[in-house]
Parts: C-alpha cells; sequence; structure tokens
C-alpha cells in the first residue's frame, strides 16, 4: 500500500507542477505582453527573434553613419555654395574695371577686396566639422592647405592633404566618401597648352610642362644673353645664342618645370604665363590680386590685356565649383534615399520581431481561465485520491 501511495503522489504532484508551470507562464506573458521572454518558451521563435535584433541593431549603426556622411556633405556643399559666391563677386569687380570706369587708387583697393576674398577662401578649404577637416581627404587630423605670405600677404598655398577620399560605409557592401579630397575640389587637372600674354618673344616649346595654373615669367638680359625665370628671379636659365626650341625653365622653389621656344625671343619684360586646364582658386585670386595691384610694374596696355585674360582662369575654377556642388549634391540624394530605404527595413525589422514576440492577450486571458479550472480540478481529485483512512492501512 505505501508503494503505492508514493507513486499516487508522485503522479499528482507532477501533474499539479506541470499545470501550475503553464498557469504561470501564461500569467508572465499577460503582464509583460510577450510570449517569449526566455528562449525555453519557443526556441524557434526565440533564435529568430536574436536573428532579427541583430540585424535591427546593424541598420541602426549604418543609419547613423548616414546620418553623419550626410551632416559633413551638407557642410561641404555650404563651403563649396559660398566659395562660388565669393567668385561671382571677383568676377564683377574685374568686369567693371576692364571697363576703365576705375583709375588706379580703386584697382588697387579692388585687390585689396580680392585678397580679403582669398583670405576668406583658404580659410573656407579649412573648415573643420566635429574636430575633422572636410576637404583633407583620408587624413582628416591636419589642415589640408598650408599658405607662405610675404609681407602678411599670402603668395602662395599649398595641398597637404591626402589623395584618397575618406570612405564610411553606410550599408552593407555600399561604402561613401565623407571627406573629400580638396585637390580634386579646388584645382582642375585637365592640362592644355601653355598660353603667352606678352611681348618678349617667347612661346610654348614642345615639351609637357609640370607648372599649374599661373606663373609669371621673367626676361632678363645681361648684356650678352637673355636669361629666363619663373620663380621671381631666384634661378635664372640662359638661353643659348639662337635660343632653343625646347627650353627648360625651372622653379628652384617647387621644381615645377616650363619648357619654352627661345628662338624668337626679342625683348626683355614680364609676362604672365597661363596654363590652361590646371588653375586652382587659389592661385587664381593670388594672380589677379597681383595684376590689379600691379606688382610687376606693367604697362597699363599689358594690364588691360591680362585682366580681361584671368576671366578665362576665374570661369575654369568657377565651373571647377559647380561640378563638385553638383556632385555633393547627387551624393546628399544618394544618401537620402539609401536613408529612406533603410529606415523602411529598419521598420520591417521591428514589426517582424513583434509578431513573433507580441502575446495575443485575448487568447491569453482564455489559457489562463482553461489551465485555472484545470489547475482546480486537478486539486480536487488529487484531494480525493489522498484521502486515505487507517482502514484503508489495515485492510
Amino acid at each position: 500500500m505505501s508503494g503505492t501511495l508514493n507513486s499516487i503522489y508522485n503522479n499528482v504532484s507532477f501533474a499539479l507542477n506541470l499545470q501550475f508551470d503553464a498557469l504561470n507562464r501564461l500569467q508572465e506573458q499577460a503582464s509583460t505582453g510577450s510570449r517569449v521572454n526566455r528562449a525555453s518558451d519557443a526556441p524557434s521563435s526565440a533564435y529568430q527573434i536574436l536573428g532579427l535584433n541583430s540585424q535591427g541593431r546593424e541598420l541602426t549603426n549604418y543609419t547613423n553613419n548616414l546620418a553623419n556622411v550626410s551632416d559633413m556633405l551638407n557642410s561641404s556643399s555650404a563651403v563649396i555654395g559660398s566659395m562660388s559666391s565669393s567668385l561671382v563677386n571677383v568676377k564683377t569687380l574685374i568686369t567693371q574695371i576692364s571697363s576703365g570706369t576705375y583709375d588706379e587708387t580703386a584697382r588697387k583697393r579692388t585687390a585689396e577686396g580680392i585678397n580679403d576674398i582669398l583670405e576668406q577662401i583658404v580659410s573656407s578649404a579649412n573648415t573643420k566639422n566635429m574636430n575633422t577637416y572636410l576637404f583633407a581627404g583620408s587624413n582628416t587630423g591636419s589642415a589640408p592647405y598650408v599658405v607662405q605670405r610675404t609681407n602678411g600677404e599670402i603668395t602662395q598655398v599649398t595641398y597637404h592633404g591626402s589623395g584618397e577620399e575618406r570612405n564610411v560605409e553606410v550599408a552593407p557592401g555600399i561604402n561613401a566618401a565623407a571627406f573629400m579630397v580638396g585637390d580634386s575640389i579646388f584645382r582642375c587637372d585637365d592640362q592644355g597648352q601653355p598660353e603667352f600674354t606678352g611681348d618678349t618673344g617667347v612661346k610654348a616649346g614642345t615639351g609637357t610642362s609640370s607648372v599649374k595654373g599661373f606663373t609669371w615669367l621673367k626676361v632678363v638680359n645681361d648684356g650678352s644673353n637673355y636669361k629666363l625665370s619663373i620663380d621671381d628671379g631666384a634661378s635664372y636659365v640662359t638661353v643659348p645664342a639662337g635660343g632653343e626650341t625646347n627650353q627648360a625653365v625651372t622653379d628652384s622653389r617647387t621644381g615645377q618645370v616650363l619648357y619654352v621656344d627661345t628662338t624668337g625671343i626679342t625683348s626683355t619684360g614680364v609676362e604672365l604665363v597661363s596654363m590652361s586646364g590646371t588653375h586652382d582658386i587659389f592661385n587664381t585670386l593670388i594672380t589677379i590680386r597681383d595684376i590689379l595691384a600691379n606688382k610687376n610694374g606693367l604697362p597699363d596696355a599689358q594690364l588691360q590685356t591680362l585682366r580681361e585674360n584671368s576671366l578665362g582662369a576665374l570661369d575654369e575654377v568657377s565651373n571647377l565649383l559647380l561640378q563638385g556642388s553638383v556632385s555633393v549634391g547627387s551624393k546628399i540624394g544618394f544618401l537620402e534615399n539609401l536613408k529612406n530605404n533603410l529606415t523602411d527595413l529598419k521598420g520591417n525589422t521591428a514589426d517582424s520581431t513583434t509578431r513573433l514576440q507580441e502575446a495575443d492577450i485575448a487568447q491569453i486571458a482564455i489559457d489562463i481561465s482553461r489551465h485555472q479550472t484545470l489547475y482546480q480540478m486537478s486539486l480536487s481529485v488529487a484531494g480525493k485520491m489522498m484521502s486515505v483512512s487507517l482502514l484503508d492501512f489495515i485492510t
């Protein structure tokens, strides 16, 4: 009899515990609103939920990256737009002066105004956002443009940034450039033939020159030979008797070379050499400023020609900035569309997680009522089964 009672007790206890555990889980689901509170509640659903949660976190990281990149590009677009407006102002000033309505004093004041614009543009090119330089490429920790000054004025601007863009992953397998290469935005790279605006008789040589933008060519005569310089007289190259069709003139400061034909040289003087297709915004403004200030003491007729010719270089860099602005705008539009797609995907992921995890409260209420009834019936049956009298032991 004892063995039978133990067996009955164990079976009853096991059945009651099963009913109690089921009822407890249903009450927990009702209170939390979730049908999967631990992996053991629904292993298959729990596995799917873990995967969806991981995907959701990944999408959140991508959308954060997208927001940061878009912020950087919007800042870059604003800087480029400001520079474009400044160049329009410069072009207006040059056009007015070239019309002959301004005297020498007014031209010098205009040169000072262009110098102020140059200072502002250099500062804009070194713009930082969140302690990172926008136009330094992948080298975002240091200023991309370094200036050299003479008597307080900028005489040279050199790019020291990286030649590679800094990319950020904004979606699986998709990278976007958050920090651009300033040397590609502010300098043209479609080299043409050098153009000489003077009457010394020097012409373009047959070699491929490495000078960029504007270069001042100085021609002097020491009494026996002509000498040429493109580094403001820091170094000279002597022209042999009769000249050469392809003579190299080197800038001792930069190592850049200008190939010239000196066979037709006729006189001394200073003339401006324009390397079309290679102008940059900084050198162009420096040259225009110096033309207006007439730092080389050129005659009015030559200055007028130089001012008119400088408009071509100004148009060249203006078009370059316009292309840069369009390119940045396209990237911003692409990222905005990508952000919307990722946001939709993130919402779908959240919906899928909710469908797997969310409890059906109405069904749970029915199940709780059913299990409570079963539990009460089990307690009643167990009570009757466990009611053992002394007579039962005797028999």
